[in-house]
């Protein structure tokens, strides 16, 4: 998104890739692309710089009207935590449905263990409770949650144990 300001005063927003009239000139839709910064200073167009919008998971986010401060030209955002309650049941299901993901393509090995009576391998054993472990924490740390910040503290952090076939990528060094 562009801006044209003249006079200290933002009187057109252009988005990129739009066709645009200023000053009874007519700039075709690839103008902003094809420009110069000198061809864009010109016309007293900017680019505008959006803040940091906060997550919509957790917050009603609304976008202010941009606002000119010394020459340019912003766009910040106002938020309004939601309701706490059914926010922790969103992420309660969330987790849930994430560790029923995880554990569903090996059930096979529980339904085998259990049909030909042959145990399943200790490891995975351990690794599916580790996960249904892991579950039950972070649901207990959402609940325990007092506020909007910390849920997000919370569910920004999720990290869920390997399988036991799982294999440390190897990070390639480069060669001076």
């Amino acid at each position: 998104m562009f801006a044209i300001v003249q006079n200290d005063t933002i009187v057109q927003l252009v988005p990129e890739g739009t066709a645009f009239e200023l000053d009874g000139v007519q700039y075709p839709a690839n103008w902003c692309n094809l420009s110069t910064p000198e061809d864009k200073a010109a016309i007293g167009m900017v680019d505008v710089i959006y803040g940091q919008a906060p997550s919509d998971t957790y917050y009603w986010v609304t976008q202010e009207a941009p606002v000119l401060v010394d020459g340019q030209v912003l766009v910040n955002y106002t938020s309004t935590p939601k309701d706490l309650d059914q926010t922790k049941a969103t992420c309660k299901s969330q987790i849930n449905a994430t560790a029923y993901s995880i554990l569903l393509p090996n059930d096979w090995m529980v339904v085998k263990a259990t049909e030909t009576g042959e145990p399943m391998a200790p490891a995975w054993n351990t690794w599916r409770q580790s996960i249904r472990t892991t579950a039950e924490g972070y649901v207990a740390a959402i609940m325990a949650a007092a506020d909007m910040p910390a849920l997000e503290a919370v569910m920004s952090n999720i990290t869920w144990p390997h399988d036991p076939d799982y294999v440390e990528p190897v990070q390639e060094q480069i060669q001076p």
